[in-house]
C-alpha cells in the first residue's frame, strides 16, 4: 500500500523539486568558483597547516600541554590571587531584586538598618532609643505649643487635657530619663563586672533569697538616688554581696539557640502530649544536656540560682513546656525546670502552663484552652556568652562565635537518631540549620563523583576499551570547566555560585561526551584517506562543524537565560554557557592531538594488552580499530539502477563496498561496530521504511501530549527545597505554623515564670480570677494515665509489673551461638544456662507495661523456619511475619538512664542464623558491626533484688492545680504565624546606581527618602489609616495591628496631636515580645514611618494562591490614600512585606523560564536556520524539538508534577538539550549529499529522488548514530545520580534532563529519520553561498520583527504580554 501511495504523495512537490535541482545546478556552478577560489588563497593553506600540526607526535604533545597546562595556570591564579569564590546557597539568591515588591522591601529593610543597626530580636536596646526619641520629640512639640493655639489638632488639645496633665507627662518623661541612665549605668556594670555562680552541694535557697533581697535593695536606693537629683553616675549596683554564692560573668548573656520541634507521628492520635510521647521528648531534652562539652557553652543566667537541682553548673535547661511537666523536688520544694525523673500531671501542669500568654509560643494555632491538644511541641536550647577565656561579647566575637559553631554542630547527628515512631524530632537554628544545608549540598555533590566514576567506566567501554581516549576525552571536559569558571569569576567579574550552579557538574559530562565521540566516530570513519593529514583535516573539518552546531545552539539556549530577571538563573545561564562554548573548543584542540598519538603510538600497545586479558578469545584487531563495519562515505556507490519504482524493498539492501584492509590492521571496534549494526539493521532500516507509519503516529502523540500540556497548572504550594521526608524541608514547612524567627522565648518556661513553692501545697499558689469558678476543661478526662493521678503507684502494683527474662544458649557451630530468651527459668535440653562472666547476662528484670520512664517496648520474636532450631530475636519494632519471625512476648525498659538501672546491649547477628544476645559489655556483644538500629543498640534495665529502683519521685503524678484551678488561661498573643505586612510613609524607593550586579549578597544601595514627609502635619491622617487597616478582618487578625513602636507612653501622647488618635488599636503581643512598627529619626525630626499589620495571608500556599491577598492589599491600600487630599505626602506610600517577595520569586522565575524557553526556541530556529540553509532541513527539526517538548511537559504532567519555579527553570533548557541529537543526523544527512553520488539528470523522476532521499538518511544514521546514541546513554547515566539527591531542585532537574535525553534520541533516530526520508532535499548539498544567504534571511526576518513591534507600540501602545498570574 505505501509503495503504490508513494508517487500521488511525492507529486505535489513535483515542480518544487524541478525548481529546486536549477537552483542546486547553478549553486553547484558557483561553490566550484568559489572553492577554486579559496584553495588558491589561504584557506587551503590553513587547512595545511592544520593537518601537519596533528600529524606530528611532538607538536601534538606540545598540544596537549598547553591544552592541560593553561586551564591549570589560570585556576591557580583564580584561586591564589582572585577574591574567592562564594557559595550561595540561600533561598533569597532567587530574588528579583528588581522587581517593585522587592525595592519596596529592600528600602524598609534599608532604612530599618540604618535606623536601628540589626531587624531581630537584639534591636531591643535601640528600638527603646528610637522610642524614647519619638517621645521626647512629641513632648517638645505640645511644650511648644502650650504657649499659644495649637495648629495640630485644633482646641482639642486645650479642651481635653489641662495643663496639669501636660506636666505630669513632662515630669514622667524627666523620670524616664532618670531610668535610662540608670538602665545604662546597669548595662555598663553587666558588661564590667560579674559574680561567680554557686558551686557544689552546699548552696540552699536562702542565700539566693538574700542575694536577690539585696540587689532589690540597692536597685530601689539607686532609683531613689536619681529621683532626689543625685548623679546617676555615683551609683553603683552591685554584682555581688557578701556571703552570696560567686556567680561567674560568663555565658550569662543568651546569645545563640539551637531549635527543637516534636512532631507528634504514627497511628491513632497525633496529640502530642502523651506520656509516651512526652517521656521521649523528656529523654532527647535530657540527652542534649548530656554532652560533654554543653556547660562550656550553655546559658547561665541570674535567675537559675535560686533553682538548686541545677547546681552546680547552674546551666539553664531547655525552654519548653516539659519545665512543667517534669518538676524536680528538692528540700520540700517544687522547681519547675523539666529536670525531673517522673512526669507529672499532664493536664494539671498544662493548665498552669496556659496561665501565662507565652504558653502558646511553644504549640501549633490549633491548641485552645478547650482542647489542649497540640501535633508539635517547641523547645529552644540557649547558649550564652562570652565564653570561657573571653572578656565580653566584643572580645574576639568571630573565634567565639566560630568555636560554638563547631560544637553545635555535632548535635546534628546525635538528633537525627532520635526520632521514633510516635514522635519525629527536628531540629535547627541558624548555626545547625546551615550547617546541614552545607553538608547537603555538599553530599549531592559528591553524587558528581559516582557520576563521574559510570561515565568513566561507560566512556571506556564505548570508546572500545581505549584507555588513552577515555582520559583525555574526559580530561578536555574538567579543563574546560575549569576554563569556564575563570572567565566567570574573572573576566565576568561575578563572584557568587548559585545553588544551580552544581548542576552543571552533571549536565556538561553528557554535553561534552558528544562532542568527543563525534571525533572518535569521525576519526574511524575516515580510515580510507590515507594520508595521515588528510584524515586530520577531514576529522578536523567535518567533526568540528558538527559539534560547532550543536554547542552553538546549546550554549545560546543556555545564554537565554541570561535575560532572566533572577539572579541564580541568570548566572547559571551564563555559567552553563560558558562550559559548553569552552568544551567544544578544547574538545576541538586535545581531542585531534590525542587521536594522532593514539593510532601511531597506543593503539598497538592497548591492542597487545587487550590480547593478554583476553587469550581465550578470538581477537586480533585494536580497540577502536580504524577497519571496522563503519560505511566508508567517499567511497559508497550507489546504484540508482537497482530502485524499483513500485518497491521500496530494494532501497534496503543496498550494496555497499568497503575498502579492503590495511596491511598490517584489521577487523572492527567491537562495541562501536555491534551497536552500529544494531543501529542500521534494527532502527534505519525499519524507519525508513515504515516512515509514514512513523509521522502518523508522531503527528498522534503530538496532540495528545499537547492537550496534556495544556491541563498542566501553576503550583498549589509552596516550592520545596529539599526532599520532603528531611528534618530542613519539615522545618520549612512548619514555618508557616510556628512563630518569626526574630521572636525569641528564651526567658517563658515554668523556670521563669514560676517560682518554687512547697510540695505539700496542693493548690498552685497562682489563685483565680475573682468572681471565676476554677476552669474544668473538657479534655480532663483525655489523659487517664499511670501518672494522671496524684497517688503514687503502690510497691504492690510496681511488683506485679515486673518480670524475669531468662537466656540460655546453644552451640550450633564453631563460631554461632543461638541464645534463647523466655519467661521461664527452666532450661530445655539441649539448652545451656549462661553463666557471669565475660559479659553474658543470664537473666535481667523489666516491666510487662509501661511504668515511669520505663517506657520503651521490646519485642521478642522466634522463628522455626529456615533452621534446625528456633532463633530468637530482640527488636525495638514489630516481628516481621514475612521473614517467618512471630512475636514471643514484649517487655518494657528505658532508653536513657535511670535510678537504680544497669546498662545492658543487645545486636543481632546480620548473617544466616541471625541470633540476637544480650550481654553486659559491647566487647562481648559486638557480633554485628554496624550503626544502632531496631535489633541492635543498649536499653536500661532495673537493677534485681532492688525494691526501690522503681520507686517514683515525688513529682510523679503531681497535679499543680489539684485544690482550686489555677487561674483563667490566658488569651493567645500574635506570634507572626501569618505574613508581616508593612504600610510604610516617607520612604519613595531604594537608590541602586552604585551596584555593579544585581545578587542579592552585598551592597543594597540606599534609601530615598520623602521630603515632604511631616509626622505632625500627617499625624491624624495615619491614625485613620491605621485604624481603617485594622478594621479590615479579611486583611487583619484581630490584635495584629502594630502602628506604634515599643513604648507604651506613645499612646497617651498621640491624642495630644490629634482626635483621631484616640483609641488606637493595641496589639496583642507577647510579654517582652518588640513591635513592628518602626519610626525613622535623623536630625531632630521623623523621617519615615511604617505601620505593621499580621496578615490573615497564610505562608504556607503557593505563590500564586498568594498573589490574590497581595492584590487585595494593594487594592484596598490605594483606596484609602486615594481618599486623602492631593497635597498630602501619604498618597506615596505603599504597603511591603517579606512573603510578597518570595511569591513574586517563584511567579516571576516561572514566567522569566517560560519567556527564556520561547527566546532559546527562537534563537534555536536562527541557527539552524543558517546552519542548514535549507527549509526541508529546518523543518524536522522544528517538528522535532516541539515533539519532544510537549511529550516532557505531557510526562510532568502524568508524574502529578505542578509548574512551579523549579520545573518552569528546568523547562527552559529544553530546546538546547533537544536539539542536538537531531541536528547531528541533519549534519549527517547533509554529508551524505556532499559525499555521495548525484543525480546527472534534471529531469530524475520522483521515484529516484525518493530512493536518494532514503539512501542518504540511511547514510546519516549510520555516520552519526553511535556518537549521538553514546552521547545520549552518557547523558542519561550521568542524570542518574541526581535522582538520589536531597535538594529537590537538583533531583528534578536531572529527572527532566535524563527524560528530555531519552525522548530526544528516541524522537531523533524515528522522527527525525523519517521526516527527512519523507521530505528531506534530496540534491541539496549546502553551498558556502547558501548559509550567506540564510544568514541575510534570517537578519531581515528579525529586523522586520523588531520593527514591526515598535511601529505597534506607537501606534497602538504598548504591547502587554500575558503573564502567569493573568
Amino acid at each position: 500500500m505505501e509503495s503504490e501511495d508513494e508517487p500521488l504523495l511525492l507529486q505535489a512537490d513535483w515542480s518544487l523539486e524541478e525548481d529546486e535541482e536549477q537552483e542546486e545546478g547553478e549553486a553547484e556552478e558557483e561553490m566550484e568558483r568559489q572553492c577554486s577560489f579559496a584553495e588558491d588563497g589561504g584557506v587551503r593553506g590553513l587547512w595545511e597547516a592544520v593537518g601537519w600540526v596533528y600529524t606530528q607526535p611532538w607538536l601534538c604533545g606540545l598540544v596537549l600541554a598547553a591544552g592541560v597546562l593553561l586551564p591549570c595556570v589560570l585556576a591557580a591564579y583564580m584561586f591564589l590571587r582572585c577574591p574567592p569564590l562564594d557559595i550561595d546557597l540561600s533561598y533569597s539568591a532567587f530574588e528579583v531584586r528588581s522587581h517593585s515588591s522587592a525595592q519596596r522591601f529592600d528600602a524598609l529593610t534599608i532604612a530599618l538598618k540604618t535606623q536601628l543597626g540589626s531587624w531581630d530580636r537584639r534591636r531591643r536596646d535601640v528600638d527603646d532609643y528610637a522610642s524614647r526619641a519619638l517621645r521626647d520629640l512629641l513632648l517638645d512639640r505640645l511644650k511648644a505649643e502650650q504657649g499659644g493655639t495649637s495648629t495640630v489638632g485644633g482646641d482639642y488639645n486645650n479642651s481635653r487635657f489641662s495643663k496639669a496633665e501636660r506636666q505630669k507627662l513632662f515630669e514622667e518623661r524627666s523620670l524616664h530619663k532618670g531610668d535610662d541612665e540608670l538602665s545604662r549605668v546597669g548595662d555598663a556594670e553587666d558588661r564590667s563586672s560579674g559574680q561567680r555562680g554557686a558551686e557544689g552541694d552546699k548552696e540552699n535557697d536562702g542565700n539566693t533569697t538574700r542575694l536577690v533581697e539585696h540587689e532589690n535593695h540597692e536597685a530601689k536606693k539607686a532609683q531613689g538616688d536619681v529621683e532626689k537629683g543625685r548623679s546617676p553616675h555615683l551609683v553603683r549596683v552591685p554584682r555581688f554581696v557578701a556571703g552570696a554564692p560567686y556567680y561567674s560573668y560568663l555565658q550569662s548573656q543568651a546569645l545563640w539557640r539551637m531549635e527543637l520541634v516534636f512532631l507528634a507521628q504514627g497511628e491513632g492520635d497525633n496529640n502530642i502530649f502523651t506520656p509516651e510521647r512526652l517521656r521521649t521528648i523528656h529523654r532527647v531534652e535530657r540527652l542534649v544536656m548530656q554532652h560533654p562539652q554543653f556547660r562550656q557553652f550553655c546559658w547561665k543566667p541570674l535567675e537559675v540560682l535560686r533553682d538548686l537541682p541545677l547546681g552546680p553548673s547552674y546551666c539553664s535547661p531547655p525552654s519548653s513546656l516539659l519545665s512543667y511537666l517534669f518538676p524536680s523536688e528538692r528540700g520540700g520544694k517544687i522547681y519547675y525546670d523539666g529536670m525531673g525523673p517522673d512526669l507529672a500531671d499532664i493536664h494539671g501542669a498544662l493548665s498552669l502552663a496556659i496561665t501565662h500568654p507565652q504558653f502558646y509560643w511553644y504549640v501549633d494555632e490549633t491548641l485552645t484552652p478547650d482542647t489542649l491538644r497540640s501535633s508539635l511541641l517547641r523547645s529552644e536550647i540557649h547558649f550564652g556568652a562570652p565564653l570561657p577565656s573571653f572578656f565580653s561579647l566584643q572580645d574576639r566575637p568571630e573565634e567565639q562565635r566560630r568555636r560554638f559553631r563547631s560544637f553545635v554542630v555535632q548535635y546534628a547527628d546525635i538528633l537525627a537518631r532520635q526520632s521514633t515512631s510516635q514522635v519525629k524530632v527536628l531540629y535547627g537554628g541558624t548555626e545547625l540549620f546551615d550547617d546541614e544545608v552545607r553538608r547537603t549540598f555538599h553530599g549531592d555533590m559528591l553524587l558528581a563523583l559516582i557520576s563521574g566514576g559510570c561515565i568513566t567506566a561507560l566512556v571506556y567501554i564505548l570508546t572500545s576499551f581505549s584507555v588513552f581516549l577515555t582520559f583525555f576525552g574526559l580530561a578536555s571536559i574538567g579543563l574546560s570547566c575549569l576554563m569556564a569558571l575563570f572567565l566567570y569569576h574573572v573576566v565576568f567579574d561575578i563572584r557568587y555560585l548559585g545553588i544551580l550552579n552544581g548542576v552543571a557538574a552533571f549536565v556538561i559530562i553528557g554535553i561534552g561526551v558528544d562532542d568527543v565521540f563525534v571525533f572518535i566516530s569521525t576519526f574511524r570513519q575516515a580510515f580510507h584517506l590515507v594520508q595521515p593529514g588528510q584524515r586530520m583535516v577531514y576529522t578536523v573539518k567535518t567533526a568540528g562543524r558538527a559539534t560547532f552546531l550543536t554547542s552553538f545552539t546549546t550554549a545560546a539556549a543556555y545564554a537565554a537565560n541570561t535575560f532572566s530577571q533572577i539572579p541564580a538563573v541568570h548566572d547559571f545561564g551564563l555559567f552553563m554557557a560558558l562550559i559548553v562554548s569552552c568544551c567544544w573548543l578544547w574538545v576541538c584542540l586535545l581531542m585531534p592531538a590525542a587521536l594522532c598519538l593514539w593510532s601511531q603510538y597506543v593503539a598497538p600497545l592497548e591492542s597487545s594488552c587487550l590480547k593478554q586479558c583476553h587469550s581465550g578469545m578470538s581477537i586480533s584487531h585494536t580497540p577502536l580499530s580504524d577497519q571496522d563495519e563503519d560505511i566508508a562515505l567517499m567511497s559508497v556507490e550507489f546504484e540508482s539502477g537497482s530502485c524499483d519504482p513500485d518497491n521500496d524493498t530494494p532501497l534496503l539492501s543496498l550494496a555497499v563496498e568497503t575498502s579492503p584492509p590495511v596491511s598490517g590492521q584489521g577487523g572492527a571496534g567491537l562495541v562501536s561496530a555491534g551497536l552500529q549494526g544494531v543501529l542500521q539493521h534494527w532502527v534505519a532500516e525499519p524507519v525508513v521504511e515504515k516512515r509514514r507509519v512513523i509521522v502518523g503516529l508522531y503527528v498522534l502523540v503530538l496532540l495528545v501530549s499537547a492537550g496534556f500540556c495544556c491541563m498542566l497548572r501553576p503550583a498549589s504550594r509552596a516550592p520545596l527545597l529539599f526532599r520532603s521526608d528531611t528534618n530542613l524541608q519539615t522545618l520549612l514547612e512548619l514555618r508557616s505554623n510556628l512563630s518569626a524567627q526574630g521572636i525569641s522565648c528564651h526567658m517563658c518556661s515554668g523556670l521563669f515564670m514560676e517560682k518554687p513553692h512547697s510540695l505539700h501545697s496542693v493548690a498552685h499558689p497562682c489563685p483565680s480570677v475573682p468572681g471565676t469558678p476554677p476552669q474544668q476543661h473538657p479534655s480532663s478526662q483525655t489523659y487517664s494515665e499511670p501518672h494522671a493521678s496524684t497517688k503514687p503507684i503502690s510497691t504492690a502494683t510496681q511488683k506485679d509489673l515486673l518480670l524475669t527474662v531468662y537466656v540460655s544458649k546453644l552451640d550450633v557451630g564453631a563460631a554461632i551461638t543461638l541464645y534463647r530468651f523466655s519467661l521461664n527459668a527452666s532450661v530445655p535440653s539441649p539448652w545451656k544456662a549462661l553463666t557471669p562472666g565475660n559479659g553474658e547476662v543470664p537473666s535481667f528484670q523489666a516491666f510487662s507495661g509501661p511504668h515511669s520512664n520505663f517506657s520503651t517496648r521490646m519485642t521478642v520474636c522466634v522463628s522455626h523456619t529456615a533452621h534446625p532450631h528456633p532463633r530468637w530475636m530482640i527488636t525495638s519494632r514489630s516481628c516481621d511475619p514475612r521473614s517467618g519471625w512471630r512475636s514471643e512476648f514484649s517487655f518494657y525498659v528505658a532508653s536513657a538512664e535511670q535510678h537504680h538501672s544497669r546498662k545492658l546491649y543487645f545486636a543481632q547477628l546480620r548473617r544466616s542464623p541471625y541470633p540476637s544476645r544480650v550481654c553486659a559489655a559491647p566487647p562481648g556483644c559486638v557480633i554485628s558491626a554496624g550503626p544502632d538500629g531496631p535489633t541492635q543498640g543498649a536499653f536500661y534495665t532495673p537493677l534485681s533484688g532492688d525494691s526501690t529502683q522503681t520507686t517514683s519521685s515525688k513529682t510523679s503524678g503531681f497535679n499543680p492545680c489539684g485544690g482550686g484551678g489555677c487561674g483563667r488561661p490566658a488569651v493567645r498573643p500574635l506570634v507572626d504565624t501569618g505574613a508581616m505586612v508593612f504600610v510604610v510613609f516617607g520612604i519613595l524607593g531604594v537608590n541602586r546606581t552604585h551596584r555593579k550586579d544585581n545578587h542579592v549578597i552585598g551592597d543594597m544601595g540606599s534609601v530615598i527618602y520623602d521630603p515632604n514627609f511631616d509626622l505632625f502635619k500627617e499625624i491624624g491622617y495615619l491614625c485613620q489609616l491605621c485604624k481603617a487597616i485594622s478594621a479590615n478582618t479579611r486583611l487583619v487578625k484581630p490584635g495584629g495591628a502594630q502602628c506604634l513602636p515599643s513604648g507604651n507612653s506613645l499612646t497617651s501622647l498621640l491624642p495630644l496631636l490629634h482626635p483621631e488618635c484616640q483609641s488606637l488599636p493595641q496589639p496583642n503581643l507577647l510579654p517582652g515580645q518588640l513591635s513592628h512598627g518602626a519610626v525613622g529619626m535623623h536630625g531632630g525630626t521623623v523621617r519615615w514611618l511604617s505601620m505593621a499589620f499580621e496578615s490573615t495571608t497564610y505562608k504556607g500556599k503557593s505563590s500564586f494562591q498568594t498573589y490574590s491577598d497581595f492584590l487585595q492589599w494593594e487594592t484596598f491600600l490605594q483606596e484609602q490614600l486615594s481618599a486623602l487630599p492631593k497635597s498630602s505626602a501619604l498618597r506615596r506610600g505603599f504597603q511591603t512585606c517579606e512573603h510578597w517577595k518570595q511569591i513574586f520569586m517563584e511567579i516571576l522565575g516561572v514566567e522569566s523560564a517560560l519567556y527564556s524557553l520561547l527566546l532559546s526556541l527562537a534563537i534555536c530556529i536562527a541557527a539552524v536556520s543558517i546552519f542548514t540553509a535549507h527549509p526541508l532541513l529546518l523543518l524536522p527539526i522544528l517538528l522535532t524539538i516541539l515533539g519532544v517538548i510537549c511529550l516532557v511537559v505531557a510526562i510532568m504532567y502524568w508524574l502529578g508534577w505542578e509548574m512551579g519555579a523549579v520545573e518552569a527553570i528546568s523547562l527552559s533548557i529544553l530546546v538546547g538539550s533537544s536539539v542536538d541529537y537531531c541536528l547531528h543526523l541533519v549534519e549527517g544527512f547533509l554529508l551524505a549529499g556532499e559525499t555521495g553520488p548525484q543525480m546527472a539528470s534534471h529531469s530524475a523522476s520522483s521515484q529516484d529522488l525518493s530512493a536518494l532521499r532514503q539512501w542518504r538518511t540511511l547514510i546519516a544514521v549510520d555516520h552519526v548514530g553511535v556518537a549521538i546514541v553514546s552521547s545520549a546513554v552518557t547523558t542519561v547515566i550521568s542524570t542518574v545520580p541526581l535522582f538520589f539527591c536531597v535538594i529537590v531542585p537538583f533531583a528534578k532537574f536531572g529527572q527532566i534532563v535524563a527524560i528530555n535525553t531519552a525522548i530526544s534520541i528516541l524522537f531523533t533516530l524515528t522522527v527525525t529519520a523519517a521526516l527527512l526520508a519523507t521530505m528531506g532535499p534530496a540534491r541539496f548539498t549546502r553551498p558556502p553561498g547558501a548559509v550567506l544567504k540564510a544568514c541575510l534571511v534570517v537578519l531581515g526576518t528579525v529586523t522586520f520583527g523588531f520593527t514591526l513591534y515598535w511601529a505597534g507600540g506607537h501606534l497602538m501602545g504598548p504591547v502587554t504580554w500575558p503573564t502567569v498570574t493573568t
